[in-house]
């Protein structure tokens, strides 16, 4: 049985990684901490809090850092509605969390378990960063750390920058440059393996169950931003890293190499990954260069039975 720690800030693709996580066999969730990003950190732990309970588990959400390190969070409502589920009427608030803090559940259960703990850290990288500034020796017990975030080249939000990494920039390169066993899953790789057609959501939806239903529904703003955008369908950037997570041979191939984040006003958020070597710079990050849709969209079934 594995052990994951997932760190959230959950929105409409979010929520599908969590179901994925959640209902996986051989899996035990120990936290799920929440991270302010897509959502300001109340919502993000509500969103969180109910896709527990759709799933019938009992697994404690922790809320975590109520912003950026160095700056105002600017969220994504744009993207993923008001409440984060695609505005589709779903009661998300009353829910209580745990009492404890994102930051010290992360800190004390990676210790509790050294080399167990596979971290899936889904947005902004501030949580994380907290605990490593607090005890820097946490990145050598950690068993991997699955990163959604970055860009080998283009982003989301700018043209150089990817939303996670450019919420959060600083939190990003403290986590990069901490030791820690990270395998990143970027943004355009999320985009050519993790993009669910029209086609794909209808199949997807055709399993007829309350998951199903919930796991296409919650893309409702997601999917009108992506058809105003004239993209061919909606991407799933953390179903896919979740499926990497969960299988890691959906990850077909992967590199190593050094990566840093650019803090600065012009290319704030820019993973700079040296593919080329040109630094000449120890490689610190496990980049996957790409990976199977069909298993990813087979990891997605099977997660709504």
């Amino acid at each position: 049985m594995r052990r994951f720690i997932i760190d959230t800030d959950t929105a409409s693709d979010d929520a599908v990684a969590l179901v994925m996580a959640l209902t996986y066999p051989d899996v035990t969730i120990e936290a799920i901490t929440v991270v302010c990003g897509n959502m300001p950190l109340e919502q993000g732990v509500q969103n969180a809090l109910y896709t527990v309970e759709l799933c019938g588990k009992q697994v404690p959400v922790y809320p975590g850092a109520v912003a950026p390190l160095l700056r105002p969070l600017e969220a994504a409502h744009d993207y993923h509605g008001q409440d984060g589920l695609g505005d589709i009427g779903l009661p998300l608030s009353g829910r209580v969390p745990a009492e404890r803090h994102a930051v010290d559940v992360l800190r004390e259960t990676i210790r509790r378990y050294p080399s167990e703990i596979t971290l899936v850290a889904l947005g902004p990288l501030t949580n994380l960063a907290l605990a490593l500034t607090l005890e820097p020796e946490l990145a050598s017990l950690v068993r991997e750390c699955i990163v959604m975030g970055g860009s080998v080249s283009g982003g989301n939000v700018t043209p150089v920058a990817e939303y996670n990494a450019w919420v959060d920039p600083e939190a990003a390169k403290i986590v990069f440059a901490s030791g820690m066993p990270i395998k990143l899953v970027d943004w355009q790789l999320s985009s050519r393996y993790g993009m669910l057609t029209p086609e794909e959501e209808g199949q997807l939806q055709a399993q007829g169950t309350s998951l199903a239903t919930f796991c296409v529904d919650i893309q409702r703003v997601a999917r009108e931003v992506s058809q105003k955008n004239l993209q061919r369908g909606i991407v799933l950037a953390d179903p896919l890293t979740m499926a990497i997570a969960l299988e890691p041979e959906t990850a077909t191939e992967t590199g190593r190499f050094f990566v840093d984040v650019a803090t600065d006003s012009l290319t704030r958020g820019q993973t700079i990954v040296d593919i080329g070597n040109v630094l000449q710079r120890e490689p610190n990050v496990e980049v996957v260069l790409t990976a199977s849709h069909e298993r990813f969209v087979q990891l997605l079934h099977r997660a709504v039975r």
